[in-house]
């Protein structure tokens, strides 16, 4: 569970530089429901760019902003549906869209969930100690936006092969940045970086968005809810929610599917990775080209038991896809095949990883022979404006983009998308996969072997996280109150 221990010293001086910065934290009911936000609050936010370093921005910790980049208000889930003629599925495929968070990408949420409960219990003190983000991309730059909303000093730490847009906002932002050797599939770098940290005397804390469970219990309940709500909006009286596909990564997001299974006993989870690095699918390594996924080991954080299957997306198809939604040959070719130019617009609200998503999505999709009145969702973590770089790359190295490379791209990686390098997990395959959690967590970084015992035969293990939302809410609450600005 999420220690919630209270040191009361701690609180007072993080309350104090709390009023001194005008900060008010937002709970978890109201990232779920924007409704329940203070009207002066909402004003402000008329004013307010969505990236915008101020406290404010706390309160656009949501799927619910306004798809505006400056001065929006609130609405319903943003969130995105996929023709049949681009999925080559009559299975309903439709996916959250995480552009519209600030910096750009769901992971400020993650971020969220681990640094608030330490800092409303005196668990963190923001006027002594620096905030260090781990991460493999998104995750460090919303810890480095959250801490600095929070007035708090952070280190960023990703590897030194992620893209350029990173860095170059991360200097901007983060106190510190560390680059670590390796690219996507180096975290045990990461972490290397992070014991070194720990041995340097540094007043710090790291948290760990792989071994943090406020990850998991920020999509738990409030991505969960989300889904929950597109779904009423979209369900029609003859439809069925079959399941939900994400990238493994931190295993934060796919805690969603977790709330959607309690509330749809029948449906599946789908975690994903790359095929370069086949490390649920076959115990693999690998280097690989989806960016924000991590890999190489299975997060502490991960519910292996509630997962059903296992896919692995070739990097080929995810870059190549890249260049097919956002060059204007793709785009010209896409109109050709009858496929709607107004959806077409909004492809760019695909990131790396939301592309792997959604062909994981498609690959269940085809595995149930799914029809029209069936739905899978997944999520989009980011956009394209955090792979320009990327795409600039690819020109420089392939050549132009022409209508011969959008047909070979649509033809083999989208509408040939097939059931390959799938697994549906047996119970015993399920434990094989859980059992990798021992040599990364327990053998490495100090787990215990009692705790990954416990989190695959203690019935209550998860649930008891889950419930921990109305305690952490309530001492938010308290927290406010003390600083007395709301």
């Amino acid at each position: 569970m999420i220690d919630l221990s209270i040191n009361q010293e701690t609180i007072e001086r993080s309350v104090k530089r709390a009023r001194e910065q005008n900060i008010v934290i937002p709970t978890f009911a109201q990232m779920r429901n924007p409704e329940l936000i203070p009207e002066e609050v909402k004003n402000s936010l008329a004013n307010i760019g969505l990236w915008d370093l101020t406290p404010e921005n706390l309160f656009r910790i949501t799927w619910k902003n306004e798809s505006v980049p400056h001065g929006g208000g609130y609405g319903g889930v943003n969130y995105l549906e996929f023709p049949s003629s681009f999925t080559g599925t009559e299975a309903r495929i439709i996916a959250l869209v995480g552009k519209w968070f600030p910096t750009g990408a769901h992971k400020v949420g993650a971020a969220f969930g681990c640094l608030v409960p330490r800092l409303v219990t005196g668990q963190f003190d923001p006027t002594t100690q620096k905030a260090v983000w781990p991460s493999t991309g998104n995750y460090c730059r919303g810890g480095a936006y959250d801490s600095a909303l929070l007035s708090c000093q952070s280190i960023a730490i990703l590897p030194e092969g992620m893209s350029q847009e990173r860095f170059d906002w991360l200097a901007n932002i983060a106190g510190e940045v560390i680059a670590t050797p390796g690219s996507e599939s180096n975290v045990k770098e990461i972490f290397d970086k992070c014991w070194e940290l720990r041995a340097s005397g540094e007043d710090l804390v790291i948290f760990n968005q792989f071994d943090e469970f406020g990850n998991y219990l920020w999509h738990y309940n409030v991505s969960g809810h989300a889904m929950e709500e597109v779904l009423q909006q979209v369900m029609g009286p003859q439809d069925s929610y079959r399941g939900m596909a994400s990238a493994t990564g931190s295993a934060g997001t796919i805690a969603s599917g977790d709330y959607m299974k309690q509330l749809f006993p029948t449906s599946k989870i789908v975690a994903s990775e790359a095929l370069q690095c086949p490390t649920l699918l076959e115990n693999g390594f690998g280097a690989h080209r989806i960016e924000g996924i991590g890999d190489k080991h299975v997060p502490w954080v991960h519910n292996v038991k509630n997962t059903d299957f296992v896919v692995a997306i070739d990097d080929n198809a995810v870059v190549n896809l890249a260049r097919l939604f956002n060059e204007q040959a793709g785009r010209t070719f896409l109109v050709k095949q009858g496929i709607p130019e107004a959806f077409i617009g909004n492809l760019d609200l695909l990131g790396f990883s939301g592309i792997s998503n959604v062909l994981s999505a498609i690959k269940l999709a085809k595995y149930y022979e799914m029809g029209d009145n069936d739905i899978v969702l997944t999520v989009l973590t980011d956009s394209m404006e955090l792979y320009g770089s990327r795409l600039a790359e690819m020109h420089a190295e392939f050549g132009e983009y022409k209508e011969i490379n959008a047909a070979a791209d649509f033809a083999r990686y989208l509408q040939g998308v097939s059931t390959d390098h799938m697994i549906e997990l047996s119970y015993i395959q399920r434990r094989r996969v859980h059992n990798l959690k021992y040599f990364t967590w327990v053998e490495q970084q100090g787990k215990t072997y009692e705790e990954i015992m416990a989190q695959w035969y203690q019935a209550d293990y998860w649930t008891s996280i889950q419930s921990q939302v109305d305690e952490i809410d309530a001492l938010i609450k308290e927290y406010n109150a003390k600083v007395g600005l709301n």
